[in-house]
């Protein structure tokens, strides 16, 4: 492909997406289908049969039925379908410091008192004070420092509603929450995936985020402020593109 060609497609490319940005201009970010996606297909789906069975009231007018919709029944997430309470609480500090010093000292010289007297005969029409005698002197030194440091701090307390997608054989439950909040023209997202044990779910039906294994959290958004946020297109392709 020649250079003519690419370059009409990478234009025929900004063009396109300049496009579709320009259709969202004026217009709030659209909130994701929830009727799409493993999660929306796991609540859709009827519960089984044989889970239902241990709820057949023993007695007619006895409170306690042996299934999770009695008075005391454990109304843990376990079964595709479920909803839990995934509770993100993260408060991390990260201090990280690197110093360096290296110094080096060198020196060489090269002295040709005799030597076939060539030394001697080229003082004598060399300036006065001037000898071939210490030929070559060379001194050197180098010394080198440096120091490095990194700090960062993170914090975000989160709740976030999530389904059990799927109940693998081992037991154990794979989970997906999704939630988003539009506020004016700015749309937050907020994700979050993984594998979680049935008794790590506490009785109030909720689970922590370090308990949650392979586990994927997102926060982010979409809309104005993000937009303003991002660097320009042309820019990102610049980035991607320019060796300097």
């Amino acid at each position: 492909m020649t250079l003519h060609k690419t370059v009409s497609l990478a234009l025929c490319t900004l063009a396109v997406v300049g496009c579709a940005r320009l259709e969202q201009v004026g217009q709030a970010p659209e909130f994701t289908p929830v009727q799409t996606g493993a999660e929306a297909y796991a609540i859709a789906q009827p519960v089984f049969e044989e889970t239902k069975v241990d709820e057949v009231p023993a007695h007619s007018a006895s409170l306690w039925t042996g299934g999770r919709r009695s008075l005391l029944g454990d109304r843990r997430a376990r079964d595709r379908g479920d909803i839990m309470t995934v509770v993100i609480e993260i408060d991390e500090n990260a201090e990280i410091n690197n110093s360096t010093n290296r110094s080096r000292n060198g020196s060489e010289s090269l002295a040709i008192p005799e030597f076939f007297g060539l030394p001697q005969s080229i003082d004598r029409r060399l300036p006065e004070g001037a000898s071939l005698g210490e030929a070559v002197s060379l001194d050197s030194s180098g010394s080198s420092s440096g120091s490095g440091g990194v700090r960062r701090r993170e914090k975000l307390t989160l709740r976030i509603a999530a389904t059990v997608t799927n109940v693998l054989p081992s037991g154990v439950l794979q989970i997906e929450g999704r939630q988003e909040v539009r506020v004016n023209f700015e749309l937050r997202e907020m994700l979050v995936t993984g594998y979680v044990r049935p008794e790590d779910v506490s009785r109030q039906n909720e689970i922590t985020y370090d308990k949650i294994a392979a586990a994927r959290i997102s926060y982010g958004g979409r809309g104005q402020i993000t937009d303003v946020q991002q660097p320009r297109i042309g820019q990102q392709v610049a980035d991607i593109i320019l060796p300097f």
